[in-house]
């Protein structure tokens, strides 16, 4: 266990990490379906083309990120009001994470989306177990640009403590 006096050291530093913000959309297998905000998502390959994305551990959606699992990751764009907002605060498994949100239905089902600058779709291959999250890898097998790509200009999200989002 880290002492309290470098957890003061390590977590300001570790904070100034940059990550991006997504919204991680995925269903049950049958009709629920829900979209969470995740933070830490990282390009893991290029040929195949894969991410990495961390959930925690207390996220009721690791129940349902099971290997073959189809799923959307919808980044987040710069200045954005709206996603942030809405998949910040979290919905109960029954609830629909959809309401008032304009989707696209994607190959694999999901919602894309549209007020997203892009949507990746992929599926799960493998799940890593890192601390208090669960980290999976996820195969992109198809994505659509809501917005011209050369104009995107991510969501960047740094934190100012790295022990907490």
């Amino acid at each position: 266990m880290m002492s309290q006096e470098t957890k003061d050291v390590v977590g300001p530093v570790l904070g100034r990490v940059p990550s991006g913000v997504f919204i991680l959309v995925a269903g049950d297998g049958g009709k629920q379906k829900t979209g969470l905000l995740a933070s830490w998502l990282q390009q893991a390959s290029f040929e195949p083309p894969q991410v990495t994305v961390a959930v925690n551990k207390s996220r009721y959606l690791n129940d349902w990120l099971t290997d073959g699992c189809p799923v959307t990751i919808n980044q987040v764009a710069n200045g954005d009001g709206i996603l942030f907002k809405h998949f910040g605060k979290g919905f109960d498994p029954d609830a629909d994470a959809f309401a008032g949100v304009e989707i696209l239905e994607g190959r694999n089902g999901l919602p894309l989306l549209k007020a997203a600058m892009a949507s990746m779709e992929g599926r799960i291959v493998s799940t890593m177990e890192a601390g208090d999250h669960v980290i999976y890898l996820v195969d992109i097998i198809a994505a659509a640009a809501h917005q011209d790509a050369s104009e995107f200009a991510p969501f960047v999200h740094i934190r100012k403590n790295g022990f907490s989002y």
